[in-house]
């Protein structure tokens, strides 16, 4: 598991090229044939959650029960997208930042998911969640699904293949 600063408020709104100059060596250090799975999670998404983002009623292949908001994704991709496309090893990318989201589309090899809203500041008309990320050593499986307020499970979907 990788998890990222995409920045806000004072700082801009990027995973940095440093961050992609980080990962890249380090990913490969860590799990050098890429054989152990890995998802990544930060909170400001990336230009590539636009491409994918379902289009008012065309939801085809994705995942998830709230559409509520427009896709705001960082000011700009240093990089980061292509090493995580490019890497096998990667199933998944977690973001935040669009509370009116929830779910999960793929995106090349891997799925492009939103947490939900979690909180309590804000958005007070949504329903609660969170986003449940399971994932299994032997055999390998990577799933998750939302889990409102009240207990509710649902938009399971399995990430592995």
């Amino acid at each position: 598991m990788y998890f990222f600063d995409s920045g806000g408020r004072s700082y801009p709104k990027i995973i940095s090229n440093a961050q992609v100059e980080w990962f890249e060596p380090k990913s490969k250090e860590v799990n050098p044939d890429s054989k152990v799975p890995e998802i990544t999670s930060w909170h400001i998404l990336s230009e590539a959650y636009k491409e994918v983002a379902p289009k008012s009623d065309l939801r085809q292949n994705c995942v998830g029960s709230i559409f509520s908001e427009d896709v705001a994704a960082q000011e700009a991709d240093m990089g980061i997208m292509k090493v995580i496309e490019e890497r096998p090893s990667v199933k998944a990318v977690f973001v935040g930042h669009n509370h009116g989201l929830d779910w999960c589309c793929p995106h090349k090899k891997l799925w492009l998911c939103f947490a939900r809203h979690t909180g309590y500041v804000g958005y007070e008309n949504w329903t609660k969640g969170a986003r449940i990320i399971d994932i299994n050593e032997k055999p390998f499986s990577l799933k998750s699904w939302i889990r409102t307020e009240d207990g509710h499970l649902h938009s399971e979907v399995l990430l592995s293949s």
